[in-house]
Order: structure tokens, then C-alpha cells, then sequence
């Protein structure tokens, strides 16, 4: 998180430079297409898969770059790595304190990858590979949106949920679209610095079907972003020194608006297989959009309300992860947010990154991550209307800041950033393309970094991005034994799984063998208190006992 005053020079890339953007590049995509054929974990069989090569791609591209930074003594620090630092403390002592330590250390891993994202494109923007960052994840978001196209024209795919789609390899629609808007600005920026028409073009195609894959979807929360992104992102466009130092920008500009308008187009007249239940779907959901008075726009507010007073009631937050542990407990009854069927909350996280932050990590935490997206963007408004960068340098903090934009508009009304595709690729981005130091102020400063502290540091992020690859791994390997009705070895695997807990207690119930359920529905019980799937089973070896 280093930071400079000035654009970094222009220089040739190193072997380690290219095996950080195309590690970086093979591993999201890995990220997006990977799916596990588990059907009984319809959404962890989509979430785990992620997590991991999250995980991995971060280890391994944070290796090199703390590899490439051993001989440096000391460490530039500004406002943006110090609001990082705040974030990360706050999050391990929300998880310190939550009642689940399992679901805590699973959303705490994904904040530290999510970091150790923005440091590894921090580290390339300093080699000068901010473009090459671009292109790459913009590829990436492309591949997402293609796997839900081929879904919503009838490609058949037995790992996709059909429930959900065009969710693609993303599991949900909502899910892709949220990529798929955050990655419409790479696109841009990608056409407007291609080197030459026929790539120019190449990336209009992808931005027209990412286009086309987001009218698919039916994502409010992402068109309402789009929206608001596009009023602004032209205002900033226009007003200032200029963004594009390659000829026929104007006309490379007129090609990316039709290939924006074709894939509009497309989306609403190429006949297509997705069954939606009203006759005109995509004017519905237009019209709809911004409607809070009912469905579900007035079960997020009602959520958010309860949501809230899970913040007052706990300060410093319930822990990270543990929204839906505590929630039950603030819940009324006939609050949508809870399954009839489970007495749980039917999602995982709150229908809003900011208000996870809020629940979770308290009040402290959502200002330190409000803040540390504030800086960003004031980061990328300064540099744009800084004179001694390139115009590529300034339509690269443009195109980052944007991308950071659209996902925290997004995550005010859906969970975003909780996602691990959109933590890396977001991430990565923002490291890689919003310019350091244009809004260090008297934050900035330098870090001793001696010998022994170097080491420390390396091994303890080494030590906890290792850690949370092998806890993914057991999740994994607890679906297959899972699937395979080894109910006890997958509870082994995956300890803080509470549905396995409950499935390994009523396997042993049923066997009146309660000795062994016992354990297993304490475990339950410790997981998720208000569960009442945890009560019965306690209850029914207590039952047998008498």
C-alpha cells in the first residue's frame, strides 16, 4: 500500500510482473467458472469453489510481491493503507467477539484476501502494468457474463442453478450482474486505449455482452448503479483536461455506445429460454427500480431497520459473518427476511454490503470502510485533474474509481463485496488503477521495515491466507463426504458447518445412538442458538435420555 507523488515511469515488464498479471488474471477466472456438482449445497457449492481460488490467487501473487519488496527498508504509507489497516483490526476484533468463531474466521478471510487484492495491484501499478491489470480482469468479467448468456439461450449446464438464472457459473443472476456493471468501465477504458481498431473492437463486442447479460438479468440494484455512475462519469469526462491520447477517440467512443445500445437491444428482441413469470419482465423491472413501498424493496428496509438495531445493541458489531446468527433475534414475526421453512434467515448476509459492515463490525467499522472508499474516489477525482499525469494515467483512475463506484452503489442494496469474484476483481482493480498519493495529506509517512519485522509480516500473512486455503479445502472435501452419506466424516472436515451438524445428530437420532448425537447437536446449538432445526435435536437426545 505504498505510496508516491508521482506517476510511476514507464518501463519494461519483469518476469515477476508478468507472472503476478497473469496469475492474477488465470486465477479470477478460475474464480468464475469454478462450480462443484454438490446440488445440496446449492449456494456453497458456488461459494466455496470461489473462495479457494480467492484464496489461492492472493497467495500466491502476494508471495511475489512481498518477493519483489525484501529489499525495501522502509514502507510509504498514506491515508488509504492506514484506513486498510483500521478496517482489518476492526474485523478481527468484530470476529474475536462473535458468537460463531467459524463463520467470524470464514468473513474475515475473505476481507484479508480482499486486502491482500488491493496490495498486489498496488504493486503492479508501481511496475507500470495498471493497463495490462485492466485488460485481464476486464477479460474475466467478460467470460462471467458469457456463461449466463449461453444459459439464458438454452446451453444446457447441469452445474448451473436453474432456479436463478442466468446466474451462469455465478449460481444467481443477481451475482453475475453485480461483476458484469462493476466491469463496464474496464471495458471502456479497455476500447479507448487499445492500440488498434480491431482490438478496440474486440472489446466493444465484450462490452456488448456484458450489456446484454445485464438487461438479462433483471438486477435492479445493478441497473439503478449503472445509472447513477453514467450521470457522473460524463460530467467528469467532459469537464477538465483531456482522458485520450490515441486518435479517433470520438469515434472509438460513438463504437463503444453502439455496442453498449446493441447489447440493450439484443437482450430485449433475440428470443430467449429464461421463464419469467409477468409478460413485459424487463418493463416491470425498470418501473420498479427504485419502489420501496412493497415487495421487496420494503423487506430491505424492513431488514436494514432490524439490521440497525442489531448495530445498537452491539457496538463493535456482532462479528464478521455473523449476521445471520444474530438476526433471528431482532427479527418480528412475518419478516421476510426469515425462512418459514428453517426459522433462519434465508440468505447468509443482509441484502446490502453496508449493512453487513454496520451489523458486523459496528459503527467504527462502517466509518472506517465508508472512509476508506471516500478516499478512493477522492484520490481518482484528484488525479483526473492532474496536469503532470498522462491522460492515460487520468482515464486509469477514472476507470478504477468507477468501478469502486458502481460496487458500493450496488452494495446498498445487495451483497457485493461479501462475494469473493467481486472482492478480487474489485480490488485488484482499485489497487491497480486509482494513483497513490493524490490525497495522502498529513497521513503520509513511512513504516520502518527492518529484517525481522519483514520476516514476521511475511510468514503471519503466509500463516493466515494458508490457514484459510485449508479451511476451504475442508468444506470442500465435507460436501463430497456429504454427498457420499459419511454425515460424521464431513462434520470432521467442516466443523462449523451447522447443517451438517444437524444432518450427523439426526443420523445418529435415528440409530438411537444419542452418545454420539450429542456432541453433534451441542455443536449446533453453539453455532446457531436460535436455530430451532439446533433445538430439536437437542431436544430429542435429551428426550431419549428420560
Amino acid at each position: 500500500m505504498s505510496t508516491s507523488t508521482t506517476p510511476p515511469a514507464a518501463s519494461s515488464p519483469t518476469g515477476a510482473d508478468r507472472f503476478m498479471v497473469a496469475a492474477l488474471g488465470v486465477g479470477a477466472l478460475a474464480c468464475v467458472l469454478m462450480v462443484l456438482p454438490y446440488r445440496s449445497f446449492d449456494l456453497d457449492r458456488f461459494l466455496v469453489p470461489k473462495e479457494l481460488l480467492l484464496q489461492l490467487t492472493v497467495l500466491l501473487t502476494g508471495a511475489v510481491a512481498l518477493w519483489r519488496a525484501r529489499r525495501v527498508r522502509d514502507v510509504q504509507m498514506d491515508a488509504v493503507a492506514w484506513l486498510w489497516i483500521a478496517y482489518l483490526a476492526l474485523t478481527l476484533l468484530s470476529a474475536a467477539l462473535a458468537q460463531n468463531g467459524w463463520l467470524a474466521w470464514r468473513a474475515s478471510t475473505l476481507t484479508i484476501s480482499a486486502a491482500m487484492a488491493f496490495v498486489v495491484g498496488r504493486s503492479l501499478q508501481r511496475a507500470g502494468r495498471s493497463g495490462a491489470v485492466a485488460r485481464v480482469l476486464a477479460a474475466v468479467v467478460t467470460a462471467g457474463a458469457i456463461t449466463a448468456l449461453l444459459q439464458a439461450y438454452g446451453v444446457k449446464m447441469e452445474w448451473a442453478a436453474m432456479s436463478r438464472a442466468p446466474g451462469g457459473t455465478f449460481g444467481n443472476r443477481n451475482f453475475m450482474a453485480h461483476l458484469a456493471a462493476a466491469g463496464v468501465p474496464l471495458l471502456f477504458y479497455c476500447i479507448a486505449t487499445a492500440r488498434g481498431w480491431i482490438t478496440s473492437v474486440l472489446w466493444s463486442v465484450a462490452l456488448t455482452i456484458c450489456a446484454g447479460a445485464l438487461v438479462l438479468s433483471r438486477t435492479r440494484a445493478s441497473w439503478l448503479a449503472l445509472m447513477a455512475w453514467g450521470a457522473v462519469a460524463f460530467v467528469v469526462v467532459v469537464r477538465g483536461p483531456s482522458l485520450f491520447d490515441v486518435p479517433g477517440a470520438k469515434l472509438r467512443a460513438s463504437v463503444a455506445l453502439a455496442a453498449l445500445i446493441a447489447g440493450v437491444a439484443g437482450a430485449l428482441l433475440i428470443p430467449n429460454r429464461l421463464e419469467w413469470k409477468s409478460d413485459n419482465p424487463y418493463l416491470e423491472s425498470v418501473t420498479g427500480v427504485v419502489n420501496y413501498k412493497d415487495g421487496s424493496g420494503a423487506g430491505r428496509l424492513r431488514q436494514y431497520q432490524n439490521s440497525a438495531r442489531m448495530a445498537l445493541a452491539h457496538p463493535l458489531g456482532v462479528g464478521a459473518g455473523n449476521w445471520p446468527v444474530q438476526y433471528p433475534k431482532f427479527a418480528p414475526t412475518g419478516d421476510p427476511s426469515m425462512s418459514e421453512t428453517t426459522g433462519m434467515t434465508a440468505n447468509p448476509w443482509p441484502s446490502s454490503d453496508w449493512m453487513a459492515t454496520l451489523s458486523e463490525r459496528g459503527v467504527l467499522g462502517l466509518a472506517a470502510w465508508g472512509a476508506l472508499v471516500a478516499l478512493l474516489l477522492l484520490t481518482a477525482w484528484r488525479a483526473r485533474y492532474d496536469r503532470a499525469r498522462s491522460a492515460t494515467e487520468r482515464l486509469a483512475a477514472i476507470a478504477g474509481a468507477s468501478v469502486v463506484l458502481i460496487a458500493s452503489l450496488e452494495g446498498a442494496f445487495d451483497a457485493v463485496l461479501l462475494l469473493p469474484v467481486n472482492a478480487l476483481v474489485v480490488m485488484a482493480v482499485a489497487g491497480a488503477m486509482i494513483p497513490v498519493g493524490a490525497a495522502a495529506g498529513p497521513w503520509r509517512g513511512r513504516l520502518a521495515m527492518g529484517p525481522g519485522l519483514r520476516t514476521v509480516g511475511t510468514v503471519l500473512i503466509v500463516l493466515l491466507l494458508g490457514s484459510a486455503v485449508a479451511q476451504s479445502a475442508g468444506r470442500i472435501d465435507a460436501m463430497r463426504l456429504y454427498n457420499a452419506g459419511a454425515f460424521a466424516g464431513a462434520a470432521a472436515s467442516d466443523p462449523g458447518n451447522f447443517r451438517i451438524r444437524v444432518r450427523a445428530a439426526e443420523m445418529f437420532i435415528a440409530r438411537a445412538d444419542c452418545k454420539r448425537a450429542r456432541p453433534h447437536a451441542a455443536a449446533a446449538k453453539a453455532l446457531f442458538p436460535n436455530s430451532p432445526a439446533a433445538g430439536r435435536v437437542g431436544a430429542a437426545c435429551r428426550l431419549s435420555a428420560r
